[in-house]
């Protein structure tokens, strides 16, 4: 632009000027609680309440309600009443609500559920706000100008519990936030009674796991819940109750995570079951009423509620993660706190609302004892006053004739002089006179109270017991301890049914479903190759895959995409990334790591080795040593039980043996035990089982023990040129 004047400034100045004090102004007076528990919001919406007397009275329009806030809150309607539906019974949104409602003021758990409008709905004050305004005329708090000067109102609440930890609250400032998690009252009355009692006092103890108005399961870690506790900071799981109603075959959830809507849940599952994630759901009906909430779940035939609502718990708002912040403004300065600090620091607040409290009544007290001390005077002699009254010639004289008459101050002289004729009888004056004694036990008693920190702290270990035992109600959050959670492994995302598996001497892979193997069985392979190995296995199993390198290759099956007969299937050498000259030359298919792998060598040596060798805790792809390189692999073979197998050697001899005289190994590349002995530098040649060896007479070829030489093959026996796995 020409002729644009710009100016230059310096930007942390700038900053300091335009954006600290906004920072400042949303984070001191808007969205961080208090140590009662309050934002400003919050108080002034409550204090109106409270000053247009609806704690006792019946009920007024919300609407009368947000009109008079607006004297503290300088804000529209629509913010005010959005304020007041939170704290009400109504929405559900508090464990203690502090505001009785008549009308709809929708729910927390549904985002679309809508509240009336302000003329619609009527609100008082809850019982339970007698505890939070309580001693509010006594001075135990400050108060301070409203927003235009015409007006008073507290800068705090004197709260007889700690109530910030009571009612969840949430607030994002500027450049910080607080998320107050809520937790059960008669827990944290109990808590704050221990830590009076006893400042290094185990907080887990009785402060058992939070609690929400929305009840649901809490997973309770006791490290998280202990570290949360201590820092003010973490995080931990509440999932969603359900029950199945076997009759109707459908899932009916009834709780939900305070985190989350019910809509919300709806639209993921949803959006699941149109993806082809969950196949069991036939139908989601949304069924809360004035009963309460209810999301149905119609299942297909046969399907399992609970492995199903693990999968939910896993891919869903059903299970959702609270975040804890406990940040809290104390003397205007934000502090994130452990359980133990917040309390410190309420009760230091209490403290001082208790000794602002008994000094109030101190004063009031003495003023009136003062006021006694002087009629006291006047009791020796009534007379004496109504003469000293009738004789004044001027009204303005009376009060200095009556100080002078009775040798009392001008309040007490005020006192006496505005006492009614028909009272200036001694009945009358003896009866208020003999308050002079009790209260001055009174006023003594308070003084001492006020000194005494530890008197003041039973009082409010008294006042936690009637809170807890007038207000306190069970929980609703039940608290399930994580050893007994079942979480959804990734296995039971894994759709399960029956494969082939074919492995060619090229190096190409087929995991073919056994469904479409049926309808077209014809294999495609390249030019000059052909299938070695095929095996049965299943889409959730797991396949090893031995190369001619001594390395085994492992891979989930499901890992792997199905194929038609018709198509060449993986090419393992980009599958697996392997390294020049390696093949892969035979396969295995394991879904728990039983039997033995079989390893035959040209020394006639034979290693039979354990499958668990072979599982890993890791999700390793690869693993060295699969087995040994010391002398040249003649075949190999898994074996799931026992059985006969016959060795040919080089020339021709011949051994039958049980595996079972094999003696298993843990180490992968062991070289085993000697199965058959070299003759005339003979080697190991081949080996099959004696089933398809064609071999006519077992008997003449089978040995008890091993190391055996084995017997030349007869002229009428022929082996079958079959064999297993021989390179």
């Amino acid at each position: 632009m020409h002729g644009a004047n710009y100016t230059e400034q310096n930007v942390v100045d700038f900053l300091e000027k335009n954006f600290m004090p906004y920072a400042m102004s949303v984070i001191v007076s808007r969205a961080i609680p208090e140590i009662d528990g309050f934002k400003p919001s919050h108080r002034k919406l409550l204090y109106t309440m409270f000053k247009m007397g609806l704690l006792a009275g019946g009920r007024t329009k919300s609407a009368n309600v947000v009109g008079q806030t607006m004297k503290l809150n300088p804000h529209g309607d629509s913010a005010i009443y959005e304020t007041l539906v939170r704290l009400t019974r109504g929405n559900g949104s508090l464990l203690h609500p502090y505001i009785d409602s008549k009308g709809n003021f929708g729910k927390c758990y549904s985002r679309d559920m809508k509240f009336a409008a302000p003329r619609y709905t009527e609100v008082k004050l809850d019982r339970i706000c007698e505890e939070i305004f309580k001693d509010l005329d006594k001075n135990a708090v400050d108060f301070v100008d409203n927003y235009d000067g015409t007006m008073k109102e507290p800068t705090l609440l004197p709260t007889t519990f700690p109530n910030v930890l009571v009612n969840a609250n949430q607030g994002i400032a500027v450049s910080m936030a607080s998320n107050i998690c809520s937790f059960n009252l008669a827990e944290v009355c109990e808590t704050t009674i221990q830590y009076i009692r006893d400042e290094f006092v185990d907080v887990d103890k009785y402060l058992k796991a939070p609690d929400f108005s929305t009840g649901g399961q809490l997973i309770y870690n006791e490290q998280e819940i202990r570290s949360i506790y201590k820092t003010g900071r973490g995080s931990f799981k509440v999932r969603a109750k359900y029950r199945f109603d076997k009759e109707n075959n459908c899932i009916e959830v009834y709780e939900i995570p305070y985190t989350t809507t019910s809509e919300a849940i709806i639209d993921a599952v949803i959006d699941l079951v149109k993806s082809g994630k969950i196949k069991e759901i036939n139908d989601i009906r949304d069924e809360t009423d004035l009963k309460g909430l209810k999301i149905t779940f119609d299942l297909k035939r046969s399907t399992d509620p609970d492995a199903l609502m693990m999968k939910l718990f896993k891919l869903t708002p059903l299970e959702d993660t609270f975040s804890c912040n406990f940040n809290i403004l104390v003397n205007g300065r934000p502090r994130v706190m452990g359980i133990k600090t917040i309390l410190d620091e309420w009760l230091k607040f209490r403290i001082e609302c208790i000794k602002r409290r008994v000094k109030y009544d101190i004063e009031n007290k003495s003023e009136k004892l003062h006021l006694l001390i002087g009629l006291k005077k006047i009791l020796l002699d009534i007379d004496k006053a109504v003469r000293i009254i009738r004789n004044t010639d001027q009204d303005a004289e009376v009060i200095p004739n009556l100080m002078r008459g009775f040798d009392i101050d001008r309040v007490q002289a005020e006192f006496i002089a505005e006492i009614k004729l028909r009272n200036l009888n001694r009945e009358y004056i003896l009866q208020r006179i003999s308050e002079v004694d009790t209260l001055r036990k009174e006023i003594e008693d308070l003084i001492d109270l006020h000194g005494n920190e530890k008197r003041i702290k039973n009082v409010i270990i008294d006042e936690l017991g009637v809170i807890a035992k007038k207000f306190g109600t069970p929980r609703r959050t039940e608290i399930i301890r994580d050893e007994h959670v079942e979480v959804a492994t990734e296995e039971i995302f894994i759709e399960d049914y029956n494969v082939k598996l074919f492995l060619t001497k090229q190096n190409y892979l087929k995991k073919i479903p056994l469904t479409s193997l049926r309808t077209n069985p014809e294999h495609k392979l390249k030019d000059d190759d052909y299938i070695i190995q095929e095996i049965d296995a299943t889409n959730k199993a797991e396949i090893l895959l031995f190369s001619n390198k001594q390395t085994v290759y492992k891979m989930k099956v499901h890992e792997i995409a199905d194929c038609k007969a018709s198509s060449l299937g993986d090419y393992l050498v980009n599958l697996l990334g392997m390294e020049d000259g390696e093949d892969i030359i035979y396969i295995v298919a394991t879904e728990d790591y039983k039997g033995h792998m079989l390893f035959f060598y040209e020394n006639g040596k034979a290693a039979k080795i354990e499958m668990e060798s072979y599982a890993t805790k890791t999700n390793r792809k690869k693993l060295a040593n699969a087995y040994s390189g010391l002398s040249q692999l003649v075949c190999m073979m898994y074996l799931q039980d026992d059985m006969e197998l016959a060795a040919v050697s080089s020339i021709n001899k011949v051994l039958v043996f049980d595996t079972s005289k094999i003696n298993p190994k843990a180490a992968r590349d062991s070289q085993g035990v000697q199965v058959l002995s070299s003759k005339k530098g003979s080697v190991l040649s081949r080996v099959m089982p004696v089933e398809i060896s064609g071999l006519s007479d077992l008997e003449y070829y089978r040995t008890k023990n091993i190391p055996a030489v084995g017997r030349y093959l007869k002229d009428e026996d022929k082996l079958n040129p079959k064999q297993l796995a021989l390179f």
